[in-house]
């Protein structure tokens, strides 16, 4: 397996958890600090899983245009698009993101992601 499935798999867990409305996933994903970076604002790790409190936040999402850049020694940057429909809406909605997996006591966690809107959405 190529570092860049790895951690498309690791980033696709998230997203599998938003899905289901999975808290204890999304939250065993995410470091204890991780911090979000959005258009609405900041977040942390707390209100990341919380979003999912009344279950699943997005219905369905296809990650594309994935690139990796390792930044040092058990850290990557791993950027991509994301085109997803929220639950209840049938909007779709495109964005760009940026999340660093650092390995901690040989876990890998979230510590941090950053979303950009897309300016051209794309069905899912």
């Amino acid at each position: 397996m190529s570092d860049l499935a790895f951690f498309l798999s690791l980033e696709t867990r998230v997203w599998d958890a938003l899905t289901t409305g999975d808290m204890a996933s999304d939250q065993a994903l995410l470091a204890p600090d991780f911090l979000g970076v959005y258009s609405t604002g900041f977040s942390d790790r707390a209100e990341h899983v919380g979003q999912l409190a009344n279950g699943p936040s997005v219905a369905n999402y296809v990650i594309s245009q994935a690139r990796l850049l390792k930044l040092g020694a058990g850290q990557v940057l791993l950027a991509y698009r994301a085109d997803f429909t929220r639950v209840g809406s049938s909007t779709s909605e495109a964005m760009y993101v940026s999340s660093i997996w650092e390995e901690r006591k040989g876990l890998w966690q979230n510590t941090f992601s950053q979303d950009s809107n897309a300016s051209d959405p794309a069905p899912v």
